[in-house]
């Protein structure tokens, strides 16, 4: 399978919980396309504790996978935000 583009996104995006509105990362997103993986190498700012939990309200908002052959986070639909 192909791997993602070595030259990282410009763009970062700022990803809320859902629930509390807490802000859980500030991310280099790809695309137009709404947020279903975070690679962790694209993850600028990590403000979790646990990962793939909200450290505020404590749901669980993404689980970790192996995504072309590099360590990420899948998102469960419905549970984060991005501005």
């Amino acid at each position: 399978m192909a791997k993602p583009n070595k030259k990282q996104p410009t763009r970062t995006v700022d990803i809320y919980c859902a629930k509390c509105k807490t802000q859980l990362y500030k991310y280099r997103k790809g695309g137009k396309g709404s947020l279903v993986k975070c690679f962790q190498e694209r993850i600028v700012t990590d403000y979790t504790t646990e990962a793939g939990t909200c450290p505020k309200c404590l749901i669980n908002f993404a689980r970790e996978a192996l995504i072309r052959g590099l360590p990420a986070f899948k998102i469960i639909g419905g549970k984060v935000t991005f501005k």
